[in-house]
């Protein structure tokens, strides 16, 4: 077995003390060893369609359009994370002015208009309902008076309720 001259041999430390080492990633510096920075191993049960809203296909498109020196566009596609069949059909609808009409619109059904009759009549009985709460708190207090007066009060009739 033959030995490394010295000069060359190095002390390799492991660890978070080692300072300058080289990382797989390529990357100088300290190890971090924080387990909050690891991704999660778990694979989702199913997976979820990304979603891009109108004002950010029009953004990438004006991006894309913006690009003239060769690779540019490739670049761009690559750090949005993006498919070049993604521009191709952003670009028919934009011509088709769907993406204008997206814009504004959310998904699902549509909200039926609320009758005005119905929002009066909701109104009149939120107000109804504050009156009778005073009436029956002022009646409790009339109670109260009367039977620390000691006034006898007449019993209810039949078709009255307490």
């Amino acid at each position: 077995m033959t030995r490394m001259p010295a000069a060359v041999e190095m002390d390799v430390v492991a660890g978070p003390e080692a300072e300058g080492a080289r990382r797989a990633t390529g990357a100088f510096g300290p190890v971090t060893t924080s387990r909050a920075t690891d991704p999660d191993p778990e694979v989702p049960a199913k997976a979820q369609r990304r979603r891009f809203p109108a004002e950010y296909r029009l953004r990438i498109l004006k991006q894309a359009d913006a690009c003239k020196k060769p690779g540019e566009l490739g670049a761009l596609l690559r750090r949005e994370g993006l498919y070049s069949s993604l521009l191709t059909n952003w670009r028919r609808q934009r011509e088709q002015g769907a993406l204008r009409e997206m814009r504004g619109r959310r998904r699902g059904p549509k909200p039926r208009p609320v009758d005005p009759r119905v929002k009066q009549l909701e109104a009149e009985t939120r107000r109804l309902q504050r009156k009778l709460q005073r009436a029956e708190t002022i009646i409790t207090l009339q109670k109260k008076v009367a039977e620390i007066l000691g006034i006898p009060l007449k019993p209810l009739d039949n078709d009255e309720t307490d």
